[in-house]
């Protein structure tokens, strides 16, 4: 019997008991020491399995409050879709699909989250729909993928701009049916709001009115994300915020990590405060989850450093790039990826023609010009520091990923790669006829037939190149393109600008378009093939 399983304590000791026994009978000399050893063993045997029996105990209790939680979300159908939406001022509706991982994901958030808003006394009534089973309820609904939350008010949906943790579902709900702000009155009140928010604004003023006080409420209402408190009494006030110089007015970011609190000095005018928030929400580095996702690519903060790497080699990361990332706050967003979660990291890695990898990447995205880039060089703290400042700077040189450079040495046809793109294509005093495929392509085996026998029939000529290049492993800033197959003639006088030749065109057609470009027709054969 394995100790994983709980078992009883009676048969445990009889057990130990006859192992006693028997070493008893068969080592006399040594049983002194040998009692005392197994007696601690049986000590620890005996909490094991008392720990074991807690763990059970605690598993079983999480999962009764699940299902009671779950209770409390109405399954709606085909039949009472309509009903429960009309009867009820506020409806939060998840439409879902068994098979989609992301509701999977979403479903106990939601339940936890109508636990807690039943226990506020909230009447936000939360409901879900198997949009699969239920299509015509789901379409009535404008459900079109899945998981979709919409909050109905009154009968009129609005889309659910939210997150999609329990707490951010409970915040979103009380901001969008009238609670922007909660008021803590005493430090007993502050103890217990603690208990509850693991992130949360908290503006501190000496009266509930005023232009300050206006802009703080105004604030609450636009932002979707984060719950606002307010407070007067100082003591109150320091429970949330320890360190508050301004008894005024002040407004703070309370977050559960290292960098805990974020100020805010500046004009109390909504837009900045909520540019402020937007800025400081996140922790010094974010672990990508599915259901932060949609947050972090909307962040307004468009520099975004990604780290890749298996859990255990960020152990030892984590507190060095946290470092790292203060030095930039505000001016990077940086993000860690586990590496082994392919549904998250091989999207991006695959950008890097990294996707197979298992070692720690660092890479860089800047989304207001689209580029992409690559530490190069070790992970270390001060390469990512080094990485991070010339990122700010923008003297970085963007990635392109390429293929390792092939032996083209017998090869009638070129294989290009990024890392030769220029010598082979830009550079080369040749013409070049170059295929750009993918492995995906449905077209693209014709089309690299012909080319083999365009090559095949120009093979003579010493001032034309046939060439191919995978579109979906290699990249160039000058190679644009964006459907597949296309065929380009690179004329020797003008690689800047290349003709587009018609993938469509029969095989003699594409003869005479190469015929009519060479810079001496005299140099080759006639086009008849």
């Amino acid at each position: 019997m394995g100790l994983g399983t709980p078992i009883s304590r009676f048969a445990l000791l009889t057990l130990t008991i006859l192992l006693l026994l028997g070493l008893a009978i068969s080592e006399p000399v040594e049983k002194e020491s040998s009692d005392d050893e197994d007696l601690e063993g049986i000590e620890e045997l005996l909490a094991l399995d008392e720990e074991a029996e807690q763990q059970q105990e605690t598993h079983a209790n999480s999962a009764e409050v699940l299902t009671r939680a779950q209770r409390i979300v109405l399954e709606l159908n085909s039949d009472s879709t309509k009903r429960v939406i009309e009867q009820n001022e506020y409806v939060l509706v998840l439409g879902y699909a068994p098979w989609c991982a992301r509701s999977a994901e979403l479903m106990p958030q939601f339940a936890e989250a109508a636990n807690t808003l039943k226990a506020l006394g909230s009447s936000v009534v939360l409901a879900k729909l198997d949009a699969e089973r239920y299509s015509k309820a789901a379409s009535s609904l404008e459900i079109k993928g899945f998981p979709t939350l919409l909050l109905f008010v009154n009968g009129t949906s609005q889309v659910y701009s939210g997150g999609y943790t329990a707490e951010e579902i409970v915040i979103w709900a009380r901001k969008k049916t009238g609670v922007p702000v909660i008021r803590v009155n005493s430090v007993t009140e502050a103890e217990e709001f603690l208990k509850m928010y693991h992130m949360f604004a908290v503006g501190v003023f000496e009266k509930f009115k005023g232009p300050a006080y206006e802009e703080f409420v105004k604030t609450a209402t636009a932002d979707d994300e984060i719950q606002f408190v307010e407070v007067s009494n100082i003591e109150a006030a320091h429970v949330l915020y320890p360190d508050i110089d301004s008894s005024s007015f002040f407004l703070g970011i309370v977050k559960s990590e290292p960098e805990r609190y974020a100020g805010y000095e500046g004009a109390f005018e909504m837009e900045k405060l909520l540019q402020f928030l937007d800025h400081n929400k996140f922790p010094l580095v974010t672990k990508l989850t599915e259901l932060n996702s949609i947050r972090v690519y909307s962040s307004p903060i468009k520099l975004q450093l990604f780290v890749f790497a298996k859990a255990e080699d960020f152990k030892d990361l984590r507190e060095p790039l946290q470092d790292v990332a203060r030095k930039f706050k505000s001016k990077i967003m940086f993000i860690y990826i586990d590496i082994a979660d392919e549904n998250l990291a091989k999207p991006f890695l695959t950008l890097y023609g990294l996707e197979d990898t298992e070692d720690t990447v660092v890479a860089a995205f800047d989304n207001k010009i689209s580029s992409k880039y690559m530490l190069e060089t070790d992970p270390t703290p001060a390469n990512i520091e080094d990485f991070s400042s010339k990122f700010v700077q923008g003297s970085l040189s963007p990635y392109f990923k390429s293929q390792s450079v092939p032996d083209n040495k017998e090869a009638s046809i070129q294989v290009v790669v990024g890392k030769i793109f220029d010598d082979i294509v830009l550079n080369s005093p040749k013409n070049v006829f170059l295929e750009v495929h993918t492995p995906w392509c449905i077209n693209c085996e014709t089309t690299s037939k012909q080319v083999e026998k365009l090559a095949k029939h120009f093979k003579d000529l010493n001032n034309l190149v046939f060439a191919r290049i995978d579109a979906s492993a290699n990249e160039h800033p000058k190679l644009q393109v964006v459907d597949y197959p296309t065929l380009l003639f690179y004329p020797a006088s003008d690689k800047a600008n290349p003709i587009k030749v018609s993938a469509k065109s029969s095989l003699k057609n594409m003869a005479k378009v190469i015929s009519k470009h060479l810079k001496s027709s005299n140099d080759g054969p006639k086009d008849e093939l």
